[in-house]
């Protein structure tokens, strides 16, 4: 392998593609897939240099909300403030039910088994990956696996286009996505200080599952990306930039007036 990744530290998984079918383009083709660990550390880069960046245009005062807008804010603030607790019955259950739905003919082993790694999880313990994203970014993958299955499926077995030799990690980079909306949209203030952060809570006083709808969207649109942009491993970062920007354009649009009129939005299929 071509170890690129410089003098960081930490961690990766890459996923090598070992055959591939025939067919391009949007044609589904199976695929063998084996996931390997190395030792350059552009996930790590990916959840301190792309998700966290804050540019000097973000800086705008705050924006006044509804009392409607307010509450649901505060209830998805209070979704993101739980960790992952491996020793919480419902958190080992989420889990597994991620499991069944990614991998439903093979039986799990164990919450820590080397089997994750087939979903593109850094090792055999994937609730070391959740810091960066909580119980959350679980909870979006798993609603991802049931409002889209074609395209949870699609992702996770990298079937559409033409693949890179080396893969982003699956589950990993959706723990990214879920970190990087979470710093797009401000939701961590107490009010929203972006045009962006105050156009999602318009959407999200319409619909509570906003931000998880908005997640898939988003993952979808990385992968739209990874293929437009022929990308490996190494790019994820340019990668996740080019997905920040392009979701920032689509949601200040003046004719969208719900996530399901984002431009992306039709990427995703059932």
């Amino acid at each position: 392998m071509d170890d690129r990744g410089g003098d960081g530290g930490g961690s990766f998984v890459a996923v090598r593609r070992i055959s591939q079918g025939l067919d391009r383009g949007n044609t589904c083709h199976s695929t063998s897939v084996e996931v390997v660990a190395g030792s350059a550390a552009w996930l790590g880069r990916g959840l301190s240099c792309v998700c966290a960046q804050r540019r000097e245009s973000d800086a705008r005062p705050s924006f006044d909300l509804t009392i409607s807008q307010e509450e649901c804010l505060q209830r998805l603030q209070s979704r993101m403030d739980v960790t992952y607790d491996s020793s919480l019955p419902e958190h080992q259950e989420a889990l597994r039910t991620l499991w069944n739905a990614a991998f439903p003919e093979e039986e799990l082993q164990g919450l820590i088994s080397e089997q994750w790694k087939e979903m593109g999880w850094q090792g055999k313990d994937p609730s070391t990956d959740f810091r960066g994203g909580g119980f959350i970014s679980l909870e979006n993958l798993l609603y991802f696996a049931r409002h889209f299955p074609k395209s949870f499926r699609d992702l996770l077995r990298k079937q559409e286009g033409d693949r890179a030799l080396w893969e982003y990690p699956f589950a990993v980079a959706g723990v990214n996505i879920t970190f990087m909306l979470i710093q797009i949209l401000d939701l961590e203030a107490v009010k929203p200080r972006t045009l962006v952060g105050a156009t999602f809570l318009k959407f999200l006083a319409e619909n509570e599952s906003a931000f998880d709808l908005l997640y898939c969207i988003a993952f979808k649109l990385m992968d739209h990306q990874w293929l437009a942009m022929h990308a490996s491993y190494m790019d994820f970062n340019t990668v996740m930039k080019a997905t920040r920007r392009h979701l920032e354009t689509e949601l200040l649009q003046e004719n969208i007036t719900r996530l399901e009129d984002l431009p992306s939005y039709g990427l995703l299929s059932r």
